[in-house]
């Protein structure tokens, strides 16, 4: 027996940065859970494909293209899609980037710190792109009274590291971004959350044998003793756009095999 509350067939879900990685396994999740799906990127081709890939579950696919940390291009993206799919029950913004290098160089190494431009890019990439996604698709949803929003963070968000300052901060920085519109929007029936995902590398942009060693690499860090699939965020995601989770916003929820939780 199934039951209602977890339904989300027939939702038209926006997922920004979705033409591969964590995004593209968030897009074919609600796929087959029945929603009709839009999918941003850079890339038309990468949009393309992951767009073919809901088709053949049987639901509506838009490729969109757009920078979204933009505003222009995401006011674009978000026109188009409400042209074809009529309104935006649940939008996820899932773009992301990391640059690993310290904030200044360290006596005795060699690695050059961090340039304006790279901070700028990972800051904007991370963060920014929540924003602008929001900030678009926001009066969208509290117009209709009700609607989801699932910011990806990253498990970063709940510790940082040596050689991650800007990453890091703008994964903690999507959590706190997460908690402060989830308060403005919760009196208009609309729902923010975010999901923390942990190591998710996506097989079709590495080798066989990296990914491998990435698989090995991941038995001896990841408690539960294993890289994430790319679907897994995506099922967490599906909940929280499903009637079930109606009483649930502002949270951040890891899915990283325990990673967030063990000893440093």
């Amino acid at each position: 027996m199934s039951l209602a509350e977890f339904e989300v067939t027939g939702q038209k879900v926006l997922v920004v940065g979705a033409g591969r990685g964590i995004g593209k396994g968030i897009a074919v999740a609600f796929a087959e859970a029945g929603a009709d799906v839009a999918i941003t990127s850079l890339s038309a081709a990468t949009v393309g494909k992951v767009a073919e890939e809901i088709r053949a579950l049987g639901r509506t696919a838009l490729p969109v293209t757009g920078d979204a940390t933009k505003a222009a291009d995401m006011d674009k993206i978000t026109a188009q899609v409400l042209a074809e799919f009529g309104h935006i029950d649940t939008l996820v913004n899932c773009v992301g980037d990391s640059i690993r290098k310290p904030v200044v160089k360290l006596p005795g190494t060699s690695v050059e710190g961090m340039t304006e431009d790279e901070w700028n890019h990972v800051v904007n990439i991370n963060l920014t792109g929540a924003f602008q996604g929001c900030r678009a698709v926001g009066p969208h949803l509290l117009e209709r009274g009700q609607g989801s929003v699932i910011n990806i963070s990253g498990w970063a968000s709940f510790r940082g590291r040596a050689g991650s300052a800007a990453y890091d901060a703008a994964k903690a920085g999507v959590m706190r971004f997460t908690e402060s519109v989830s308060q403005e929007w919760a009196p208009f029936g609309v729902r923010v959350n975010a999901v923390a995902p942990g190591s998710f590398p996506d097989p079709e942009q590495m080798t066989a044998e990296a990914y491998q060693a990435r698989q090995d690499t991941a038995k001896g860090t990841v408690p539960l003793g294993r890289l994430g699939r790319l679907k897994e965020p995506g099922y967490l995601c599906v909940y929280l756009a499903s009637p079930a989770a109606a009483y649930v916003t502002g949270q951040t929820w890891a899915v990283d095999g325990g990673v967030s939780v063990q000893a440093p």
